[in-house]
């Protein structure tokens, strides 16, 4: 099982499939997704758990192959996939990125830029865009992206012990 690196995601979502499933995998980790994604498709590495940006033009070419996606959903740039967890019950993985500001922060400040970035994720362009990279906008309030925060810190601790990843 192909990684962009120990720790990373696409290693947390290869070991999140084999803690759910009881698959052992050979881990192999790599220096990013790009030679991942390039010994995948020399046959070297037998799957990976990538990054879809870095692997849609292969998928659509035909040179690699989509078994299922991470998400929660299927995904509007490939409908036809299914999700890993429409077979292991349990299993999401997404990436996400959040925007953060020092802890003493304004609480209007913090409203202010929460009501901005969430305006612009719901603008039809950016909305398109997003989509055509296989992701999603993820409109959260501050005080529910801190609980989302804690909840994504504890499921991902137990797939760090579990798969005995340490820090390099």
């Amino acid at each position: 099982m192909a990684s962009a690196g120990n720790g990373g995601p696409s290693h947390l979502a290869g070991e999140l499939f084999g803690m759910l499933t009881g698959v052992n995998f050979l881990h192999v980790p790599y220096r990013g997704n790009a030679p991942a994604v390039t010994d995948l498709l020399g046959g070297q590495v037998q799957m990976y758990f990538g990054f879809l940006p870095g692997s849609l033009g292969h998928i659509r070419a035909g040179k690699l192959r989509a078994l299922a996606v991470t998400t929660a959903r299927r995904l509007d740039v490939l409908p036809e996939i299914p999700t890993v967890g429409d077979f292991v019950e349990g299993y999401e993985a997404s990436a996400w990125t959040g925007i953060g500001a020092p802890r003493n922060t304004a609480i209007e400040i913090i409203d202010t830029l929460n009501n901005a970035i969430n305006a612009g994720l719901a603008d039809p362009k950016i909305k398109m865009r997003l989509a055509e990279l296989g992701a999603a906008p993820f409109v959260i309030s501050p005080g529910d992206f801190t609980k989302f925060i804690a909840e994504e810190t504890e499921k991902w601790g137990k797939v760090v012990m579990f798969a005995g990843i340490k820090p390099e």
